[in-house]
């Protein structure tokens, strides 16, 4: 579902829909004048909250072994308690999965090569096991209601790069019975979420930015369209895209996320500068605007398009560097504020008001923080300690009652005023 779809009372699915937009208006309303409030609790392999349109919340997460299953909580939108919990769901290799609310209401979820189609009272409603033994990193819903998941090319924590890894095979599921109705095979394997504007599907390989189309029976690869950013020694893959003001913007250089240590700060190989990538979804022409312009960099997740305002937000978990950019017409990007900042997760944005959600990894303290800033000015207008050791890489959520949630791996937060 696209950010348009939702709800203010449902956030149906990571990034609040399928463009990756991260948006809500009036999410930050009151913060300014306003005292936060934290509450957290341990939720160990806790991935992302989803609520429905009734307001429910539920959390996805695994068991934290190699190969292992998946689990998903009904919990309360407040105290964060638990209120009903299914375990032991078939899941894999182990990579972050996803859950997302379907137009019925029910919900999927993905992990490992295993999909569940689940009531809101977490009983299983269908279920499939996924062709390839490599983890599916979540999925992407078309208008259609259909779903496209794919699988996670990237290497896994421990592993040895494989060379011989073949390229992506996107999947459509039906979204009652999850039977695959078709495939798309794309040349290049894709470490970075699936993104979708309608029935176009965004795949960000590892060198090239490639889409496909769904035709109602068929999604069909667009051979016409391929947007190499992978140009320069010692740049490294690109992660999740946001597709909005006719273009897909995503950070490369995501090489080396694998090695995260419950804080990617100092933990990035790659050589060349990270980069907020630009693609022209017209002509596939690539852009490149360097974050903070220092090797070592490394991120797992997208950038933040504020489309109203015309400002992009980059990052460099590595480096521990977070930055605005104004957007020109032509797209071009002028930098505007940079902060230190050890910011790794996916970020939230008030389109209202131009606050955004980031956090904050104190490295000295081991201790997470919710960091809201204006979008234009980069100014802080709050922080708070989130409760969690680690640092969070995962996906925030937007509630109800001026209220949002955070995944680490270890903890579940809410920060509320």
């Amino acid at each position: 579902m696209t950010t348009t779809d939702a709800t203010r009372e449902s956030w149906l699915t990571e990034d609040g829909g399928s463009r990756r937009q991260q948006t809500r208006a009036g999410t930050f309303a009151g913060l300014a004048e306003a005292t936060p409030i934290v509450i957290s609790r341990d939720a160990f392999g806790a991935t992302m909250v989803v609520l429905d349109n009734s307001g429910r919340a539920f959390m996805q997460g695994n068991a934290m072994d190699e190969a292992t299953t998946a689990w998903v909580e009904r919990i309360d939108p407040v105290t964060l308690e638990c209120l009903a919990r299914i375990d032991d769901l078939p899941g894999g290799a182990r990579w972050p999965g996803g859950i997302g609310v379907l137009a019925d209401g029910s919900l999927l979820a993905i992990f490992g090569n295993h999909a569940h189609r689940l009531s809101p009272e977490l009983e299983v409603l269908a279920a499939v096991t996924l062709p390839r033994e490599r983890p599916y990193n979540s999925f992407v819903t078309l208008p259609s209601g259909h779903v496209v998941t794919k699988d996670f090319g990237g290497t896994l924590p421990g592993a040895e790069y494989d060379p011989s890894m073949p390229g992506t095979q996107l999947l459509v599921l039906d979204p009652t019975t999850l039977a695959i109705v078709a495939t798309c095979d794309l040349p290049e394997r894709s470490i970075a979420r699936l993104s979708a504007d309608g029935d176009t599907v965004y795949v960000v390989g590892d060198t090239s930015l490639m889409r496909a189309v769904w035709n109602g029976s068929e999604l069909v690869a667009d051979s016409s369209f391929v947007a190499r950013y992978r140009t320069m020694e010692g740049q490294s893959y690109g992660w999740d895209a946001v597709i909005t003001l006719g273009a897909a913007w995503f950070l490369d250089n995501g090489d080396g996320s694998q090695n995260y240590i419950g804080t990617f700060r100092g933990v990035g190989t790659n050589t060349a500068p990270l980069h907020l990538v630009r693609v022209d979804l017209e002509t596939a022409e690539v852009s490149l605007t360097e974050v903070c312009g220092l090797p070592g960099g490394v991120i797992a997740n997208p950038p933040l398009i504020d489309a109203d305002r015309r400002m992009a937000v980059g990052y460099d978990s590595g480096n521990g560097v977070l930055a605005g950019f104004a957007i020109a017409a032509d797209g071009s990007l002028t930098p505007s504020w940079s902060v230190e900042q050890n910011h790794a997760s996916h970020l939230i944005l008030d389109s209202d008001n131009g606050l955004f959600l980031s956090h904050h990894h104190d490295n000295d303290r081991w201790m997470e923080q919710y960091v809201v800033r204006d979008i234009v000015t980069g100014a802080e207008v709050t922080r708070v300690d989130s409760g969690s050791l680690m640092q969070s890489v995962l996906f925030p959520a937007v509630g109800t009652d001026r209220r949002i949630y955070s995944c680490t791996f270890t903890t579940v937060s809410t920060l509320s005023w």
